[in-house]
Parts: structure tokens; sequence; C-alpha cells
């Protein structure tokens, strides 16, 4: 994966279709059951959908500082360099690397749809919404890069969650 620009190309085709109800917790890990579109580069109508889960937990032991990082499980080991590029970029929450987080990804299944991606994307939105499971997620994103757009969609997640993490800390007098 060539970083710079396919990191940056599938930073602007990433797109959240259906979003959990919940976000990060402050003081706990947050799992999100995800359902990834993703349309195959070569063939026409034909897409790809990933589901599984996709997990974002705060470190379990303090680290001293020249220690910190982002940890990954069950990521291609190139994916790490999503988050070199975002500090690079300056996208990142100064938190997401003060304190760390651990990203792990399980039970990932794939299947092949021939059928156009609107419909394909339509179709799994709805199942999302008739299923009302407040983890469920729906990202549509580049195939070839589909774990960039997972850890984008994570990213985002962290990012909303900001406020009300700090509200928690801030009402239990941790800051």
């Amino acid at each position: 994966m060539d970083v710079p620009a396919d990191i940056d190309y599938v930073m602007r085709h990433t797109r959240v279709l259906y979003a959990p109800d919940r976000r990060i917790d402050t003081f706990g890990d947050t799992r999100f059951n995800f359902c990834m579109v993703t349309e195959l580069q070569d063939v026409v109508g034909v897409c790809r959908i990933r589901s599984g889960w996709v997990e974002a937990s705060r470190p379990r032991i303090l680290r001293p500082a020249d220690m910190v990082g982002i940890e990954m499980d069950g990521f291609s080991p190139g994916v790490s360099r999503f988050f070199e590029w975002m500090k690079a970029q300056g996208m990142a929450t100064p938190a997401l690397f003060k304190y760390g987080f651990r990203f792990s990804r399980s039970d990932v299944q794939e299947e092949l749809v021939h059928d156009d991606i609107r419909v394909v994307s339509e179709r799994v939105v709805q199942d999302a919404l008739d299923s009302g499971d407040p983890l469920r997620a729906v990202i549509s994103g580049a195939d070839d890069a589909w774990e960039v757009s997972l850890l984008r969609f994570m990213v985002e997640m962290i990012q909303q969650s900001h406020e009300i993490n700090v509200f928690d800390f801030k009402r239990r007098g941790m800051l």
C-alpha cells in the first residue's frame, strides 16, 4: 500500500452509512458489529460485504510515556501506518496517541454479491435498521484497503465520543 496516496483515497471514499447508537465508552471497551460494503475494482456489478466485530479499548496497564502507542490485533501488519499518516497530517485526537488504544477485529466473514453497490448498501442499511442492534455499523469503503476504512470509522467514533468522555472524567473528579 502506497501510504500517502492510498490512505488519502480511502479517507475520501469511506462513508458511515449507518452509525451505531453507542459511542466509545469512557471507562471500558466498546465493540461494534460492522458491515463493510465495498465495490470490487476490477469487476463491474460485484460487491463484497465483510462483517464482523471491531473493538476499541483503553490500555489495561499504565505504561511509560515512551511506550504509549496504538496496539493492533487481527489487522494486517501494514495497516498501522494509517496512524502514522494521521499523526503526520495533524488529524488525530491527541488523546489517541497520549494514552494509546488497542484496536482489534475478529470473526470477519466475507460474501460476494452480484448487484449494484447502491442497491447492496441500501439492503445492508435496512438490515441494520431492522436488527435494532445499537452496536451495528454499516460502512462503505475501499475494497483493497478495507481495514483502513474500518480504522477510519473507529477514529471517527473516538472523536465523536470525546466530549462525553471528558464529561465522565469531570463528573468523577478526574479532570
